[in-house]
């Protein structure tokens, strides 16, 4: 709760704005019975009254402020709500990139759109309707007990317990009672979104070999499940708000028979009873608001951890914001030694690749080559060795720097569902459409660009759907032609295609190879037969 408060920031000036009219319109609706009683008093001649046509007027300006300070205070924490809720997206995706892309590397796709959608939509419920009624709460309480105080002490006391009791001592026993369920719930919707969208994406090979059905079944089955936990939650509330009843009726009660007590004994008068009573009765409704915050915020709480997360959570790799620029494109890999996890993957590798040179790396999946890539382009820290590119450390060099110097294309393109030729120019955000049309060109995608409705402008669609597979790797090969970087690191750029579009391809480099250095992961040797030198990774080992 205390992250979350210190996220509010620069808006604490409308907070407080929100938390004045909060107390200011509470105590308005606590006037409007206290004010009537105050004038039935006065009409029944109780002299010490003011007249009851004035307490009436009071009554009259009381009921027309509520509504108004109350508006007030509803259209501030608003605000306030879904400004901070754009700044939290803002810092989740600024928190995202930096992790990416070894700490999302296996994350499922749907929990990550749970949180950034769902989870962050919660927290408006914290912002919105917790952190001012508990202020608001506190106030209204603080000038109740002083008005109870000066009828009797009594009064007083027994307004402080009650007001202790529903707002504070309640919400912490329903929150215990509930323990991690709002956090398991939240969990499950995040899996359960995974699993959805992962069915969706696979739809069609699961109709192919008759799965769909069965994969619908269990979709229903965890929904049938996660409904039953929120129905857990929402029956842990009822039962709360009921025992909440109760205890402010068995106050009410408490000061009512107190009242009679102090009456009988000749301590107040019948007015002072009356209105200590009435005006206890009428002041729960800020700890109300409170009590039912114990259950209620579960979920947002477990939504808010889910976020601060992503937050809290430490890069694989720090960026480098000042740090030396890489003064060419040859590679140095010198004893590299890495490990996922403890699983090594790289032991005391060491090559070299002069600038201009065309290296292959060849060898069986899980051999290391793809991770050799990741660690040229510094996805991950070396465990033991050292990467340089252009005669820099990789871990000492400006990661801008760093990416400016290199591009990569692996076997799996991933297209934005914009236009084609927006898809291209994502290598270089400045080129003209006629340095896309060339680099799309040296791929042979441009005559399949041509050939749609839309040519260039046609969107790629959900997931690239508009074009095959091998059409997706051309256009992320494009990309990296279009960026035009002196490295080039390409993991299985021609596993998709036929061998005529491989020959255009690698004609393509080998025609443009001119000051460039290219690094190719590949298992065709046709494909590494444009390399000039070609290296065999085998467990982890070069061979």
């Amino acid at each position: 709760m205390r992250r979350l408060v210190g996220l509010v920031g620069p808006f604490w000036g409308v907070m407080a704005f929100a938390i004045m009219a909060g107390i200011a319109g509470h105590l308005a609706a606590i006037a409007v019975p206290v004010a009537g009683l105050a004038a039935a008093l006065s009409a029944a001649g109780f002299d010490f009254m003011p007249a009851y046509g004035t307490l009436f007027a009071v009554l009259a300006a009381c009921a027309v402020a509520r509504g108004v300070l109350h508006y007030l205070e509803q259209t501030a924490n608003h605000y306030i709500a879904f400004k901070l809720l754009a700044r939290i997206r803002h810092l989740v995706f600024a928190a995202l990139r930096r992790l990416a892309p070894a700490k999302l590397t296996g994350r499922g796709s749907g929990d990550l759109i749970s949180v950034i959608t769902g989870d962050i939509e919660l927290l408006e419920v914290f912002y919105a309707h917790t952190i001012s009624p508990v202020a608001i709460a506190i106030g209204v309480s603080v000038v109740v007990v002083a008005a109870e105080f000066a009828l009797h002490p009594v009064f007083a006391a027994i307004a402080a317990t009650s007001f202790a009791v529903v707002g504070a001592v309640v919400p912490v026993v329903a929150n215990a009672a509930s323990g991690a369920s709002g956090k398991r719930f939240r969990d499950e919707l995040g899996a359960l979104d995974t699993y959805l969208l992962d069915s969706l994406r696979g739809l069609g090979e699961a109709m192919q070999y008759g799965v769909a059905r069965a994969r619908g079944a269990e979709f229903f089955r965890r929904s049938a499940t996660l409904a039953d936990r929120e129905a857990e939650l929402k029956d842990r509330a009822g039962a709360n708000q009921a025992a909440m009843s109760v205890v402010v009726w068995l106050f009410d009660l408490a000061i009512a028979i107190a009242g009679l007590h102090l009456f009988y004994f000749g301590h107040i008068t019948l007015a002072h009873m009356l209105l200590g009573t009435v005006l206890l009765m009428s002041s729960f409704g800020p700890v109300l608001a409170l009590a039912s915050l114990g259950t209620g915020l579960q979920q947002t709480f477990a939504a808010g951890e889910r976020v601060l997360g992503i937050l809290d959570e430490e890069p694989a790799v720090a960026e480098v914001a000042v740090g030396m620029e890489p003064a060419g494109a040859e590679v140095g890999v010198d004893g590299v030694t890495f490990s996922y996890g403890g699983d090594p993957v790289l032991d005391d590798i060491s090559l070299a690749v002069p600038e201009g040179a065309i290296m292959g790396l060849a060898g069986k999946s899980g051999s290391g080559k793809s991770t050799l890539l990741a660690l040229i382009m510094r996805f991950w820290d070396v465990d033991r060795g050292r990467i340089e590119v252009g005669s820099v450390d990789v871990r000492s060099a400006s990661t801008h720097g760093l990416r400016r110097t290199q591009s990569l294309v692996t076997q799996d393109t991933h297209l934005f569902n914009e236009s084609l030729a927006d898809n291209i120019r994502i290598g270089r955000p400045d080129a003209t459409d006629a340095e896309v049309e060339a680099a799309a060109r040296a791929v042979r995608i441009h005559d399949v660009i041509a050939g749609l409705p839309g040519g260039y402008a046609t969107r790629a669609g959900e997931l690239g759907d508009v074009l095959s597979a091998g059409e997706k790797q051309r256009i992320g090969l494009a990309r990296a032609f279009l960026r035009d970087a002196p490295l080039m690191l390409l993991d299985e750029p021609t596993s998709n295609l036929d061998s005529l579009n491989e020959a255009a391809i690698l004609r393509a480099l080998e025609d443009g190879r001119a000051g460039r250095t290219v690094v190719i992961v590949s298992h065709r040797p046709s494909t590494l037969a444009i390399a000039d030198r070609v290296v065999s990774l085998e467990g982890g080992r070069l061979s």
